[in-house]
C-alpha cells in the first residue's frame, strides 16, 4: 500500500473508470461521462499507485443531506491489497453526515451492512427487444430546453434531495439521448429518458403518475431504439412497473439491492417505473 494516493479524479481518469465499468458488464451510456462527473467532480475519487489509477468510487453529494455511492471498482490486477477498501472509506468520508444510498449486487449485501447500510428494496433489471411504431399521441412532447425546467420540477419528488443541475444535463437531447414528457391540461404527468449504451439502450428514469402514462412513455422511448436491446430498472415494490416490462417482452436479467445508511427516504415508488441509474441513484 506504499505510495497510494487517494483523491478526486480528473475527467480523463473518470474515462478509465467508465472503461472498467464496461469491463464489469455494467454497460455505461455512451454520453454518461459528463452528466455523471459534473454532478459532483469532487465526489469522483480514485486511488493511484505510482501514477496509475488502481481503484475508484463515486460519492456524489446532493443538496446538504444526501449522497449516493457508485463506481466502486478496483482494477483486477490490484485486488486483494486493500486498495478498494481505502477508496471506499474515502468515498464515505466525502459523504460524512449525510444519508447515503447505493445500488449494490446482492452478493455484497452483507459487506455493505458492515458499513451501516440497510436494505430498502430490490431493483430488477429487465432487458429485451421491443418492436413497434412510435405512438401517435399529442400528449407526448420531446424534452428540449424550453421544457427542461418543468421536467426538473416534476422530477423533484422522486429523489431525496435537489438534483436540478444533474437532471438538466440528463434530459438535454443529443445524438445518443432522447427524452419525452407526457403533458395534459393539468401539466406534466410523466417523463422518461432513453440513452444509447455500449450495448443497446437503457431507459431511465421512467416516472409517471400512473401505469397507462408510463406505458405510453415507454413505447415512445423504445421506438427510438430501432429494435436494439433495451433495459429498464423498475423497483421491485412497483408490481405495475414489472408488469409493464414483461408485457413488452422484457425479461429479468439481474437485481440490485437499494440500501441506505441513515434514515431511508420516503419516495413514490408506485410512480417510479424505472430508476434513473444504478450509479447515481
Amino acid at each position: 500500500m506504499t505510495n497510494l494516493d487517494i483523491g478526486p479524479m480528473t475527467r480523463a481518469e473518470f474515462g478509465t473508470t467508465l472503461d472498467w465499468a464496461a469491463a464489469e458488464g455494467w454497460n455505461p451510456g455512451l454520453a454518461d461521462g459528463d452528466p455523471f462527473y459534473n454532478a459532483d467532480p469532487a465526489g469522483f475519487i480514485r486511488a493511484a499507485q505510482n501514477g496509475k489509477v488502481v481503484a475508484s468510487i463515486s460519492a456524489v453529494r446532493y443538496g446538504t443531506n444526501y449522497g449516493f455511492v457508485g463506481f466502486y471498482i478496483c482494477d483486477p490486477a490490484h485486488r486483494g491489497r486493500g486498495f478498494g477498501w481505502q477508496t471506499w472509506e474515502a468515498g464515505l468520508s466525502h459523504l460524512n453526515g449525510r444519508t447515503v444510498g447505493l445500488d449494490g449486487v446482492l452478493a455484497q449485501i452483507a459487506n455493505y451492512e458492515k458499513s451501516g447500510f440497510v436494505l430498502a428494496h430490490r431493483n430488477v433489471r429487465y432487458s429485451g427487444t421491443v418492436n413497434g411504431a412510435a405512438p401517435d399521441d399529442s400528449r407526448l412532447q420531446p424534452i428540449d430546453a424550453a421544457l427542461a425546467e418543468r421536467v426538473i420540477a416534476y422530477d423533484a419528488p422522486f429523489f431525496p434531495a435537489p438534483r436540478a443541475s444533474f437532471v438538466a444535463d440528463w434530459v438535454t437531447p443529443g445524438p445518443t439521448r432522447h427524452g419525452f414528457a407526457c403533458i395534459t391540461a393539468d401539466g406534466i404527468t410523466g417523463y422518461g429518458v432513453i440513452r444509447q449504451c455500449r450495448v443497446g439502450y437503457k431507459i431511465g428514469p421512467l416516472f409517471a403518475d400512473d401505469a397507462a402514462t408510463a406505458d405510453l412513455l415507454f413505447c415512445a422511448l423504445a421506438a427510438t431504439a430501432d429494435g436494439a436491446t433495451i433495459s429498464l430498472d423498475p423497483p421491485e415494490p412497483n408490481a405495475a412497473a414489472m408488469a409493464l416490462a414483461e408485457r413488452h417482452g422484457l425479461a429479468p436479467v439481474f437485481e440490485t439491492a437499494r440500501m441506505y445508511r441513515g434514515p431511508a427516504p420516503e419516495l413514490p415508488l408506485h410512480r417510479t417505473f424505472g430508476i434513473t441509474t444504478f450509479e447515481l441513484g
